[in-house]
């Protein structure tokens, strides 16, 4: 921060402090991601200008005054795109190879031949198209995998998915996938977009994985769907709560591999979002265009054409 500290006053707060150091600010860094302190003070940020959220997602931030303002909202899109798809990438060789039973025998000292799965020839279908459903297509495809994308809207040829299917038709689509991606950010349309019926479309030797957001997916649909052998197993990273409460009946659903929301929290992502925010910020004092400019209605940046 010592080059924007050079240029303009810059203060530090907590939640509890926002409320006075947002008087007058222009610029406000949401390091927290998951605060909703904007909305509380939002009647005293009358001269604020721009918002930069520490974080891909901008759910827990947006409300209908932010959105109907003329303040810019920027994320930190860039920053998680490859841990993320490596993390997908990990998690569908985990389920391919049993890794996960195998850590159970080996706790149990109990020695059991299986055979494993090839992920080479394999499929998946990436909902959620934009910078990191990008990254981990190339990604999963580099292993041989054949990939899918859904999205807001269907095209052919696309350079990264091949074909790219609605998400809203996501029922009538699941069904190719051995492995069902979720990389979408929460909006109105995404909310529960995994429910009981796109679920029972997908294969019973299917491996769902969430690295978006929790809400994404009716979770007491999943524990349905798998306590019953519907689906063959989910990799869950992210939860409509979270942490995760000890008593949820995901911690002990058949199938299901839980991890504390860091699929993108690869080392040194702390310093990694600071630079680009010291970089955004140096070029809105310099009266250039912002980086990673979010559209407040949809509830992302946008891609470019592809």
């Amino acid at each position: 921060m010592a080059a924007v500290e050079e240029r303009v006053t810059v203060r530090y707060c907590d939640h509890a402090g926002l409320p006075a150091a947002i008087e007058g600010a222009h610029a406000l860094l949401l390091w927290d991601c998951f605060s909703t302190a904007v909305r509380e003070v939002w009647d005293r940020a009358c001269a604020l200008r721009w918002i930069h959220v520490a974080a891909a997602g901008v759910d827990r931030l947006l409300f209908d005054a932010l959105v109907g303002s003329d303040v810019v909202v920027t994320n930190a899109r860039g920053v998680f795109d490859r841990p993320i798809a490596e993390f997908v990438l990990g998690s569908v060789l985990a389920f391919a190879k049993d890794v996960h039973r195998s850590h159970d025998l080996q706790l149990a000292r109990t020695w059991r031949h299986r055979e494993t799965l090839t992920v080479a020839d394999s499929t998946a279908l990436i909902v959620g198209t934009g910078a990191i459903g990008r990254e981990t297509a190339r990604l999963l495809r580099a292993v041989g995998m054949r990939v899918r994308g859904a999205g807001r809207t269907a095209r052919a040829d696309d350079p990264d998915f091949g074909a790219v299917v609605p998400s809203g038709d996501l029922a009538a689509h699941v069904g190719w996938a051995d492995h069902v991606v979720l990389v979408t950010p929460l909006t109105e349309e995404t909310r529960g977009l995994v429910d009981a019926e796109v679920l029972a479309a997908m294969k019973p030797s299917a491996h769902l994985v969430n690295v978006g957001r929790g809400p994404c997916v009716v979770e007491a649909d999943l524990v349905a769907a798998l306590s019953a052998g519907r689906i063959a197993g989910a990799t869950l990273d992210v939860f409509d709560t979270e942490p995760l409460p000890h008593d949820h009946p995901l911690w002990g659903t058949p199938g299901v591999v839980v991890s504390a929301h860091m699929a993108g929290d690869a080392a040194g992502w702390p310093g990694a979002l600071a630079r680009q925010f010291t970089e955004n910020a140096l070029r809105w004092l310099d009266g250039k265009p912002l980086m990673n400019v979010v559209d407040k209605r949809l509830g992302f940046v946008p891609s470019a054409p592809h």
